[in-house]
């Protein structure tokens, strides 16, 4: 019998990575004959816009018609702006139903703010994993592509939903299915979970030196108690003056300064994605005084950090 996934879809989901999952199934039913059916479902039954514009129409409303093995939620930018008892009620009453559990891109979110990802191993979209940990900090996050913990599925959306379905896909049917449908997609491998959400620091930065690159591994690992120059040097095994010429060398500027942007990113970051106040994202971000937080971000990004919220929640 084929098995039937429901995906959820929310305001503003991720249009990619829905297709992403959605397409790998309907190419394994292609070589394998129906193994998978699909319906679509959004909150009142309706029609949902994606984040790019695009309408998709649902099947029906969550809650409503027969029950899939498997329900993954969809959602975009703003996860929990439809968030409320009605959903939280059904989600949950979906688990105690036995039914598997998913969310793409921001999905998780969903399932983490009802309580549904306790004691679960998580992953999502990397441009919400800050946001995510400081909202929920009891929660076991990873950087991974996607994560299959028995009844969760959480998944970093994009091409990742391609890399779940195709695991799923050979879980169920063999590799060789799961390979027969990569190729449909022209993709030169299949991606283990455990493959990086993002470029690895050398292609991102364009740079080759491994103690560089070790580096700015530990600044990103380390904004919210940085880590001053010397111990840095120390974990390359160099000087500080040696690490200030590499740094000026391939990337034309300072420690301290690369290290104070990146800071700063995630500040934003969390600005937009929480309603965490300016001075809680200072702290998380290293800075002592949120005076000097706000001088340096409106050096970064012509604004203090309320009114670039302002205009983020704005242009949303």
């Amino acid at each position: 019998m084929a098995q039937l996934i429901h995906f959820l879809l929310l305001p503003g989901f991720s249009a990619m990575g829905f297709i992403s999952a959605l397409e790998p199934l309907r190419v394994a039913n292609r070589f394998k004959g129906p193994s998978y059916r699909w319906r679509v479902l959004s909150l009142d039954g309706g029609a949902v816009l994606a984040s790019n514009g695009m309408s998709v129409n649902a099947d029906a409303a969550l809650g409503s018609g027969e029950s899939g093995r498997v329900l993954l939620i969809v959602a975009g930018f703003e996860p929990l702006a439809c968030y409320g008892p009605r959903l939280q009620q059904a989600l949950r009453r979906l688990d105690h139903e036995g039914v598997t559990l998913g969310g793409i891109d921001t999905g998780p979110v969903v399932l983490a703010e009802a309580g549904l990802l306790d004691g679960y191993r998580a992953t999502l979209h990397w441009e919400a994993l800050d946001a995510f940990k400081e909202r929920y900090p009891r929660l076991q996050v990873t950087q991974e592509l996607f994560e299959i913990d028995r009844r969760r599925i959480t998944c970093a959306g994009g091409t990742a939903s391609i890399d779940l379905m195709l695991d799923l896909i050979a879980q169920a049917h063999g590799s060789e299915l799961a390979v027969q449908v990569s190729e449909q997609f022209v993709l030169g491998r299949i991606r283990p979970r455990q493959d990086h959400q993002r470029m690895q620091i050398a292609s991102r930065y364009r740079i080759s030196n491994k103690k560089l690159v070790k580096v700015i591994g530990e600044m990103e690992r380390n904004t919210e108690q940085p880590l001053n120059t010397q111990v840095l040097a120390d974990a390359v095994q160099v000087t500080r003056r040696q690490l200030e010429r590499l740094f000026r060398l391939h990337l034309d500027d300072t420690p301290t300064g690369f290290y104070l942007r990146l800071r700063l990113d995630k500040a934003r970051q969390l600005l937009h994605q929480t309603d965490m106040s300016v001075l809680e994202v200072s702290l998380a971000c290293g800075f002592e005084s949120a005076s000097y937080f706000t001088r340096c971000y409106r050096a970064r990004f012509a604004r203090c950090p309320r009114q670039d919220r302002q205009a983020s929640a704005a242009r949303e």
